[in-house]
Formats: structure tokens, C-alpha cells, sequence
């Protein structure tokens, strides 16, 4: 059994998900790929999970960096619970490319160099999926040029994360359509 509630952010609407201990999903309204990892069998409680995830969130779109992360649980291929452990590596207010994270997974711990090369669409796919918006910090991963490509809440949204965090925005631009990246 997972369990949801609701929360009001200045972006709208947010579903949190739960499997009673710790968060699995958190998911704007509308959002592609909104709530694909929710089971079918779902009901709406109030879980001390969940209420430490809305405080978390209170303080971040306070525009504060939250000095805490609720317990997560996000459901996932290997592939992608690498991509998204990366993603929480990501320092607030800061921004890394596909490239840098496809770089990452491939490294080996020996210092020798990869011994595959990996994709940053591959890459791409996996942070589209990302079940746990914010929390896992999709909304910081950026072209390998500074575009602003992709993010499943939309790229509105994707603005106004950085902006909150003072991202450093000089460098990065919404693509024009038809631009090749």
C-alpha cells in the first residue's frame, strides 16, 4: 500500500507519495510521467514522512538550502537509481551536464579511464523519470552548452528553481526552437 498527500507550492500543486516510512514519489500536477511509479492502490494519509517532506519543502521555496532529506525511496532501474544518486550529489544552487553525469557513471574507481561510453540522452531518460522531483534535484541538470533542455515540470518551472537558488544564470539559455544543441 503507498499513501499520498497534497501540497500548495508557488508552482502549484504537488503530490507526495509514501510507502508509510519513506518518500517515493513527488510529482508537480501535471508533470510528465506524473505519478508513474504510484501503485494503483493508494490512499491519502497523513504519515510523519510525509509531514517532514512538506517542511523540507516549506524551507526550500523559502529559498532556504534545507540542512535535512527525508528518508527516499525512489523506485527504479539500476541505471537510473545511479543517474538519481548523482542527482543528489548536486550541490543547491548549482547546475551539472547530462555529459558530466554519463561522465560520472562510467568512471572507474580504479582512476583507469571508462571502459564504455554512455550517452547523455541515456542520461536524459532517466532524469526525465525521476520519481522524486526537488528532493532529487533533476531541475539542476543543463545541456552540455547551458541550454535549459528538458524538465518534466516544464521549463518554467525549471527557471524558477534555479532562480530560487541563485543559480548562476549568465551562462545557461532556453534553446529557440528548431536550434540544434
Amino acid at each position: 500500500m503507498e499513501y499520498t498527500c497534497r501540497y500548495s507550492s508557488p508552482l502549484g500543486g504537488i503530490t507526495l507519495a509514501s510507502d508509510g516510512d519513506h518518500l517515493t514519489g513527488l510529482w508537480f500536477d501535471g508533470q510528465k510521467y506524473f505519478a508513474a511509479t504510484l501503485s494503483e492502490e493508494n490512499e491519502e494519509k497523513a504519515l510523519p514522512v510525509l509531514e517532514e517532506t512538506k517542511r523540507w519543502l516549506d524551507l526550500y521555496f523559502q529559498g532556504k538550502n534545507p540542512d535535512f532529506t527525508p528518508p527516499l525511496r525512489p523506485k527504479g532501474s539500476p541505471f537510473r537509481q545511479a543517474v538519481w544518486k548523482i542527482l543528489r550529489e548536486i550541490p543547491y544552487g548549482r547546475v551539472i551536464t547530462y555529459g558530466e553525469i554519463a561522465r560520472r557513471i562510467v568512471q572507474t574507481e580504479d582512476g583507469q579511464p571508462p571502459r564504455r561510453v554512455m550517452s547523455g540522452q541515456a542520461v536524459g531518460g532517466a532524469v526525465a523519470h525521476n520519481p522524486i522531483s526537488l528532493i532529487i534535484p533533476c531541475h539542476r541538470v543543463v545541456g552540455s552548452s547551458g541550454s535549459l533542455t528538458g524538465y518534466a515540470g516544464g521549463m518554467e518551472k525549471k527557471i524558477y528553481l534555479l532562480t530560487l537558488e541563485k543559480v548562476d544564470r549568465t551562462s545557461l539559455f532556453v534553446p529557440q526552437k528548431g536550434t540544434a544543441l
